[in-house]
């Protein structure tokens, strides 16, 4: 890190001069200011790899200081610098805004010194590598990573001249955090899921995106399984931790990750060829109870050849029955078939002893008596409840303002969240003022039979 430059913000004088001595003794270049005005005059001519803030500071604190700095990177079109804020608290909350906001560490004081030196080190070395990528290939812009096309040419050149191990991570169960807690929070547990993935991995290994919630990374000089079980272990359990503090201590999804491998070596080195392997041990993973990974081996051949003609004849008929739902959320039908759908789910949910909700929605004018105001109102609400509640859901209109929806499988708490979210969009609309949107809820437990 010889040539790397440091930006130290705090107005504690104390501690500044303890983060610059730490730094100059590894002979990093080190700036120092004591405020966020300082930070941003600093910027506007100096273009540094990293910046220490301090969130806790007079006039102008740490947050705000960050969000001006994106502001001004963003409309010079500049690069964004790598933040990582400093606190002496042991707040999780601030820590959480922090991370939310998209800081690249949090760090509290008094420093331990190997502790930041090797975050900073960690920091800089990847932001440096993917600013270098960038020059040939796109970024992904809600994880860093590479995007699909760009990790698809960087793997096929990096499998030719490099040995190691090629991988391909899912995440298990991430669907569930769209459905229940909105799109919104699904990017902020991709966002943090890159940046857990970032601390795991080398300098040297290449990290893509691939697809919503499928990543792919290039371990170079790796053949190992017991560090890739390990590797995955770790990205499970910091995963898991942070949905936690994301969503709160009884968040009870079961998020997790999958990961299947393949050994890339001077013989086999054909990127296709090597995804298409590790594809299929991560099918293999996931068929096998997930949250774990996977290294193939001509045996997992065997394992999962079965009967191809009898996959394809399946798929067909699948192709043929299956009633395809183009909508972005749930299943709009007609009475008829809510009712066979609704006696067909209940029946299940009582066999599996599950749960499901009846919600019951009413749209109603609160003084005024126009009409058409009122049907273009009970428009627009049928299609926040089908866009806020879940694919597997179905929803029907009762007479011209009732519309009864079928959440199965979710328990209350999780309900709470979607009718939440569902209200907190209408309450946007511009006809919130004169509609009146009441609901009820009815929840079933069939767990004791």
């Amino acid at each position: 890190m010889n040539d790397s430059w440091v930006v130290v913000v705090d107005d504690d004088v104390l501690s500044l001069k303890n983060a610059r001595n730490i730094l100059i003794e590894q002979n990093i270049k080190v700036s120092c200011v004591k405020s966020g005005r300082e930070l941003l005059a600093f910027m506007e001519k100096n273009d540094p790899d990293l910046i220490l803030l301090d969130i806790l500071m007079p006039e102008q604190d740490g947050f705000e200081t960050y969000e001006k700095l994106r502001e001004f990177e963003d409309r010079e079109e500049r690069n964004r610098t790598p933040v990582i804020f400093l606190t002496g608290n042991e707040d999780i909350e601030s820590e959480q805004k922090g991370l939310e906001i998209g800081a690249s560490d949090f760090i509290r004081k008094p420093f331990n010194k190997e502790s930041l030196l090797w975050r900073i080190r960690n920091i800089i070395t990847k932001n440096k590598k993917i600013e270098t990528l960038t020059e040939e290939a796109t970024v992904d812009g809600l994880t860093g990573f590479l995007n699909k096309a760009a990790t698809n040419k960087k793997m096929a050149e990096l499998c030719k001249k490099e040995t190691g191990v090629l991988s391909v991570i899912d995440l298990d169960n991430f669907k569930l955090i769209n459905d229940i807690y909105g799109h919104d929070m699904g990017d902020k547990v991709l966002s943090s899921f890159a940046d857990i993935v970032r601390s795991n991995t080398g300098a040297e290994d290449i990290l893509g995106r691939i697809g919503g919630d499928e990543f792919l990374v290039f371990f170079t000089h790796l053949a190992e399984e017991g560090v890739t079980v390990n590797f995955t272990k770790r990205l499970n359990s910091q995963l898991r931790d942070k949905c936690i503090l994301l969503m709160g201590s009884d968040f009870s999804i079961d998020i997790g990750v999958s990961v299947g491998c393949v050994v890339v070596s001077e013989n086999d080195n054909d990127y296709d060829s090597l995804f298409k392997l590790a594809d299929k041990t991560l099918y293999y993973v996931k068929k096998n109870g997930k949250h774990s990974c996977s290294i193939y081996n001509s045996k997992l051949d065997e394992t999962l050849r079965g009967n191809e003609t009898l996959k394809n004849e399946l798929a067909i008929i699948t192709k043929i029955v299956e009633e395809r739902n183009t909508s972005e959320g749930a299943l709009w039908v007609d009475l008829d078939a809510f009712t066979w759908a609704y006696r067909f789910i209940i029946r299940y949910m009582k066999r599996n002893k599950d749960v499901a909700t009846k919600l019951f929605f009413s749209v109603s004018t609160k003084e005024s008596q126009d009409e058409e105001m009122l049907k273009d109102a009970i428009d627009r609400f049928g299609l926040i409840l089908q866009k806020n509640i879940r694919k597997c859901d179905i929803m029907m209109q009762h007479k011209k303002n009732l519309f009864l929806a079928l959440l199965p499988g979710l328990t209350d708490e999780y309900v709470d969240v979607i009718v939440e979210r569902i209200m907190n969009t209408w309450n946007e609309e511009e006809y919130k003022d004169k509609i009146r949107v009441e609901f009820i809820k009815e929840y079933m437990s069939f767990s004791e039979g």
